[in-house]
């Protein structure tokens, strides 16, 4: 019999391990419903631009979790996969692409809740004193790629779009924190930028968002909440993780239904974009959906494929590994 080499011995144990924490997480669930949340439970979940922490604490939501809660702030994906790599996060939230670079690592971190917004909150935005029309444009312009982040996908998917290639322009391997200032001092052409950044250098600097109204409709603002396997072995954690799900998504429907004061809380008193600006922002925002792993499946697929034909995975594999049906029912019965 031919040895197995480690790609097959990685998806292997991605498999069984994924299966295992499942099957235990599922008793943490139960529990949960049961009452079982031990209040000395800490959970320590990364954010992103204090997005997940200002969401539950607007809402009120945070205030009702029951047990203990930290929300470490992070630049980007790749920054979460190192420290969710030595054990110091239990739950992350990440955009679309760290998971799969995660699983294409090695590395067993499976999915757990999905959320996006229809219209993407990435935008490609070009350095002051240069405006782009069409996508084609991008053609041999200087362009940050940030791989393992959301931005990566949506970068590649924008090239596709255009007929264009990574190799048709030329690639500026940045992280997530340096993007503004590249954009600022011109060391890029083009960026992949999220609000409230965009607005930020637009009026600052003279940025702008790339014009081509295919920009708007690449892909849907996809993200995730990813766990280590270890965590959902863990009944009580595991019962943490249903509520804090739980409360995630009443609070996402909260600043769906209260986008005024939500916008207020977030943009103008924490990130202190202007009125006028924050009132843009949310108009060019769609709200956020939820989706149970069988929903968000099709779409991870894609995201994978996309990846592959660009040669950024060495192997296209089955994005149903990548996810965990666990916390299902909590999404369906309370979205």
């Amino acid at each position: 019999m031919p040895r197995e080499g480690p790609d097959a011995v990685n998806r292997r144990d991605f498999v069984l391990t994924v299966a295992a924490a499942g099957l235990v997480a599922g008793r943490g669930v139960q529990a949960h419903a049961a009452g079982d949340l031990d209040p000395a439970t800490r959970l320590v979940v990364a954010d992103q631009s204090e997005l997940v922490r200002s969401l539950l604490e607007a809402s009120g939501e945070g205030a009702e979790l029951g047990f203990q809660v930290e929300f470490p702030n992070f630049a980007g994906g790749p920054a979460i996969l190192e420290a969710i790599r030595a054990g110091a996060l239990d739950i992350a939230y990440v955009g679309d692409t760290p998971p799969i670079q995660a699983r294409a690592s090695g590395t067993l971190l499976p999915i757990v809740a999905t959320f996006n917004r229809e219209v993407a909150t990435y935008r490609l935005t070009s350095r002051p004193g240069l405006v782009i029309n069409d996508l084609k444009e991008l053609k041999g312009k200087k362009v940050s790629y940030v791989e393992g982040s959301g931005r990566q996908v949506f970068l590649i998917e924008a090239l596709n779009r255009a007929g264009l290639t990574l190799d048709d322009v030329e690639l500026v391997r940045l992280r997530v924190a340096d993007l503004p200032d590249a954009i600022r001092s011109g060391a890029v052409d083009v960026a992949v930028l999220q609000e409230p950044h965009v607005t930020r250098l637009v009026k600052q600097v003279g940025a702008s968002p790339v014009l081509d109204p295919q920009e708007r409709r690449l892909l849907p603002s996809t993200s995730y909440f990813y766990a280590r396997p270890e965590v959902l072995a863990d009944p009580g954690k595991s019962a943490a993780i249903a509520r804090f799900i739980a409360a995630f998504i009443h609070a996402g429907k909260w600043s769906n239904e209260n986008e005024a004061a939500w916008g207020k809380f977030y943009y103008v008193d924490f990130q202190r974009i202007s009125e006028d600006d924050t009132k843009a922002i949310l108009a060019d925002q769609s709200p956020l959906v939820f989706e149970t792993s069988a929903e968000a499946i099709p779409h991870h697929q894609e995201l994978i494929d996309i990846l592959y034909q660009a040669g950024s995975l060495k192997e296209r594999f089955d994005a149903h590994g990548s996810f965990v049906d666990t916390f299902d029912p909590i999404i369906l019965a309370e979205r």
